[in-house]
């Protein structure tokens, strides 16, 4: 990646570029228990991260922080979202999409630290949103797939614990990043004429 701008300088504005037209008319979540490796590296997670974190953050707050999760971490705490889930009475799915935690080389982890202050908790918890959208982004750039997902333990108390959630925080998203076993289909996608109104 390159080197940083310096704090102050200029930034280049935006020119027409039809290779990110054509990445991004064709992006599209890989099935994350269907991510193996090679994931990215170190270095490239820094990078990802880097880029991630470019995202718009609503005065300067930056409500959101990361955790980088590899596969002997998850597969732990998949184990004891497993007893959750059976000790809750959960569904057998409960259980099986426990798998989607465990395959990806790595995981980001980022969590919505939204608090007081200038800015509405809303538009807080938004900024954590673009952020992931951002990491998927940053990842295919990269050459690797992806997947945003949160699942039922990101919702359940007991579960968010586990991943050392504190109290007022919430989980955006688990972004799961490896390679794609095999190209993702493509699905039907929104009607924008019936979802968009123009005004003059």
């Amino acid at each position: 990646m390159t080197d940083a701008v310096p704090l102050g300088a200029p930034l280049p504005l935006p020119t027409p570029s039809a290779e990110l037209r054509a990445r991004l008319a064709v992006r599209r979540s890989a099935p994350a228990q269907a991510l193996t490796v090679p994931g990215p590296d170190r270095d490239a997670i820094k990078d990802i991260l880097t880029l991630g974190a470019r995202s718009p953050d609503h005065g300067k707050m930056t409500p959101w922080r990361f955790v980088v999760m590899g596969p002997e971490s998850r597969a732990e705490i998949a184990e004891q979202l497993a007893a959750l889930a059976v000790a809750k009475g959960l569904p057998g799915k409960a259980l099986a999409v426990l798998a989607k935690l465990t395959a990806a080389p790595v995981s980001i982890l980022v969590v919505s630290t939204a608090r007081p202050g200038p800015k509405p908790v809303w538009e807080q918890e938004l900024s954590a949103g673009a952020v992931c959208m951002n990491l998927e982004h940053a990842a295919s750039a990269y050459g690797f797939s992806s997947c945003w997902i949160t699942d039922w333990y990101s919702y359940d108390a007991e579960g968010a614990a586990l991943f050392r959630v504190a109290e007022g925080e919430r989980i955006a998203g688990f972004i799961h990043i490896g390679t794609a076993a095999e190209a993702p289909l493509e699905r039907e996608r929104p009607d924008i004429a019936a979802l968009t109104r123009y005004q003059p």
